[in-house]
């Protein structure tokens, strides 16, 4: 009975997922009536819920303990609270941005809970915590006007944590990356490049001379030498792409994105030759069979999980992922593959895309720069890190240690990403006062006029 359970929900579920990445990208084509997006909209809610129905249905089957359904009557009642703020709270914010966060979280507790049950209720602790912690940030966001004026207040906080995590942080993986605050292990580097962003944008806004570039990046290369020695390479790779696709935007001079390309990849051969985990890494990405009872385990078990799903996937509890290391955090897309398919994971690959475009959109139509360079290095931010899991989890790229958004298991990643969509909301409040106006679309459609404008500057 419990088979059969299985391998039901698992065709379900892709059914339910791929509807709703359907979904994600049609409502951002022809214009619809602001009615009409909002039962859109609502529908791709539902479709969520259903989702993690199923999951927990077999996760039920599977385990009948009582506190699988106390898990997952709390968790309905974190998304629905979720929606509740954006739906009466911040009527005017992102209905699309609000619903694929939330389908990311949902899925994050799905496996986590079918990994280590333990570890989803801590996750699922630190979500509530986020989501009270978040609930202020569009306001201030919409409400305060003098964030481009803080640009060394931003750099300096910056600089100063991740300062403290290289002196006193606790080493993981051969990279000082935390420290213990209250008990609580927190990594700092996922909320600097938060500030980060905002302190690019901040120098950007005001000036694009040579001296204020010049200016920029020595302190943008303070930032990433200090993750360097820290040898947390994955967080300085994310800042240096940041930066670079913001200064490019910001300034429209290709030498100087062709010339962030070569120090980047000079620094990459100085890296190898530097640092150990580097070399070992890259050996496992060349060529990992070869070391596979080493240095290519890891890797090695992800492509077999991932082989092993194939499209559809073993189901929940049929696969393996547990012989994966660390597979709750860096590797757990190689999970999904596994036991949700990779179907499933094409689509959620695809909803990850269709956050990434709406911080575009929003960038696009902000009229304000320093706004604009926010929303681009934010969603750059994310972009890129998806990129970065992903690719390492299926040997595209070397592995960098870096989650998955929303989805891993850790606790500064998920409160960094709650207010990085936080602020993406409030930009797109920001967005909605300029150019919105009663029957304005509800989920980010592109302004053609405005986007020509800013192609202009």
């Amino acid at each position: 009975m419990v088979h059969i359970i299985v391998e039901l929900s698992k065709y379900l579920m892709l059914l339910l997922f791929a509807c709703y990445t359907y979904i994600c990208f049609t409502v951002l084509g022809k214009r619809k009536s602001e009615k009409k997006q909002k039962r859109i909209l609502k529908r791709q809610q539902r479709l969520i819920f259903l989702i993690h129905l199923y999951a927990y249905a077999v996760i039920f089957a599977v385990n009948r303990n009582v506190e699988v359904l106390i898990s997952y009557v709390m968790q309905v009642v974190l998304l629905r609270c979720i929606f509740i703020i954006y739906r009466y709270i911040y009527k005017r914010a992102s209905g699309l941005v609000a619903n694929n966060m939330c389908m990311l979280l949902a899925i994050g507790f799905i496996i986590l809970y079918r990994l280590e049950p333990d570890k989803a209720a801590r996750q699922f602790q630190i979500a509530v915590a986020a989501t009270v912690v978040t609930m202020i940030v569009p306001f201030f966001i919409h409400k305060l006007h003098f964030l481009d004026k803080l640009a060394w207040v931003y750099a300096g906080a910056g600089i100063a944590l991740l300062l403290v995590v290289a002196v006193l942080g606790a080493k993981s993986y051969g990279a000082n990356l935390s420290f213990q605050f209250a008990g609580v292990a927190v990594q700092p580097s996922e909320f600097v490049k938060i500030i980060f962003v905002f302190f690019a944008a901040s120098m950007l806004y005001h000036s694009t001379g040579f001296a204020q570039v010049v200016k920029t990046t020595v302190v943008a290369a303070v930032h990433v030498l200090i993750l360097v020695v820290s040898k947390d390479l994955g967080a300085a790779l994310i800042f240096f792409i940041t930066y670079l696709v913001m200064l490019y935007v910001a300034t429209r001079k290709l030498s100087y994105f062709a010339g962030g390309l070569v120090c980047g990849s000079l620094a990459s051969v100085v890296a190898y030759h530097l640092f150990g985990h580097v070399r070992v890494r890259v050996t496992a990405w060349k060529d990992p069979l070869s070391v596979i009872d080493t240095d290519g385990y890891q890797v090695c078990q992800s492509l077999f999980a991932i082989g092993t799903g194939g499209w559809f996937g073993m189901g929940l509890y049929q696969g393996m992922p547990s012989k994966i290391p660390v597979v709750d955090q860096d590797f757990v897309f190689a999970a999904i593959s596994e036991e949700m398919g990779g179907l499933f994971a094409v689509c959620l690959l695809m909803v990850c895309a269709s956050c990434y475009l709406m911080f575009l959109n929003i960038a696009m139509q902000m009229r304000d720069q320093f706004y604009k360079l926010l929303a681009l290095g934010l969603g750059t931010v994310y972009g890129f890190q998806v990129f970065l899991t992903v690719g390492g989890v299926i040997k595209f790229i070397p592995s960098t240690g870096v989650t998955l958004p929303l989805v891993s298991y850790g606790g500064s990643s998920l409160l960094s990403t709650f207010i990085i969509f936080a602020i993406i909301q409030g930009l797109y409040i920001l967005r909605e006062d300029q150019v919105g106006g009663p029957g304005r679309e509800a989920v980010g459609i592109a302004d053609s006029q405005a986007t020509d404008r800013w192609m202009e500057k």
